[in-house]
């Protein structure tokens, strides 16, 4: 099954109830006047594209739509497709991935749930079958929870990644240290350093994330690669939030969303790059190891509409 299809069909919840809804107010022959938009932000709203954002497409649909002379509802789907393509492109981004034999750094941020660890595992795998990436290092950062570091263990396992482990409750930026020295000693292709994701106690452990950049940087005597904030798909405007939080604490490179096939709310892609302005690197849609892609603003758009 191709990447688009596997989309389309992760999508397919959020699919449903948007396109359904649009059919049913976008019928042929009614014409596009104030009372059809109002219907159109709510569809919006209710996807989870958020108030915001709504407003501004909404409106920017209106304005063109005078621009052109379009009147008739059964003409606001490629109007809709244009706009929402538009304003997504500016959210792709590549994963920046070394090429001078030095290791890819990567620092995975994310509260508890939100899918980090299967995360890890879905992107060391891509990095191995589609960019010829060997050897892997995991670095179990989460000691704060022993069932993480079994897990990342497991993970490890199955994708054939080396891990990096203390005792549980151990200082997270010592494992990071002993992590980036055996990436460098033993010229490892990338490095994952999975953290902690506890925001009940956000301050701890915001200033935890803080040092462990600092480790991290002044070991490898540059900044680390890739600072990738994982957020699940359908907590909706709690992923803003989020975003921001971590964002403060540790400049986040990119985002990655997960879980979009468990959601109807798959509209918040749009809503997380309006208002975030960070790069979506990768979106995941199911549990497979290749159900973690990068993000392409037109596919996704497509997929959905």
């Amino acid at each position: 099954m191709s990447w688009f299809q596997r989309l389309k069909d992760g999508l397919k919840k959020t699919k449903e109830q948007l396109v359904g809804q649009l059919a049913q107010v976008l019928q042929p022959g009614r014409r596009l006047d104030d009372a059809l938009l109002a219907e159109l932000e709510e569809i919006l709203i209710t996807a989870d594209v958020g108030v915001d954002a709504t407003m501004e497409i909404v409106q920017t649909l209106k304005a063109r739509a005078a621009t052109r002379g379009v009147q008739d509802s059964s003409e606001v789907t490629g109007l809709l497709k244009e706009i929402l393509k538009e304003r997504l492109r500016p959210a792709e981004g590549a994963l920046n991935l070394r090429t001078d034999g030095q290791p890819t750094v990567f620092l995975i941020l994310g509260v508890n749930g939100s899918g980090k660890t299967t995360t890890i595992a879905k992107l060391a795998q891509h990095l191995k079958d589609d960019f010829g990436k060997r050897k892997i290092i995991f670095a179990a950062g989460d000691t704060f929870r022993a069932a993480a570091i079994e897990q990342l263990e497991i993970w490890a396992e199955r994708v054939g990644a080396q891990l990096v482990k203390h005792h549980a409750n151990a200082d997270p930026s010592a494992v990071a240290f002993d992590a980036v020295e055996r990436a460098l000693r033993e010229h490892a292709d990338a490095l994952f350093i999975d953290t902690a994701g506890r925001l009940h106690t956000k301050h701890n452990l915001m200033e935890e994330l803080k040092k462990i950049n600092r480790v991290v940087e002044k070991r490898l005597g540059r900044p680390i690669d890739e600072r990738l904030l994982v957020l699940d798909g359908t907590t909706g405007q709690n992923a803003i939030s989020q975003a921001k939080l971590f964002h403060e604490a540790v400049t986040v490179t990119g985002i990655v969303v997960t879980k979009l096939d468990g959601t109807a709310k798959g509209g918040s892609i749009i809503q997380i790059a309006s208002a975030l302005k960070l790069p979506i690197k990768l979106i995941g849609v199911g549990e497979r190891a290749d159900d973690l892609r990068e993000f392409k603003a037109d596919e996704f758009v497509e997929a959905l509409l």
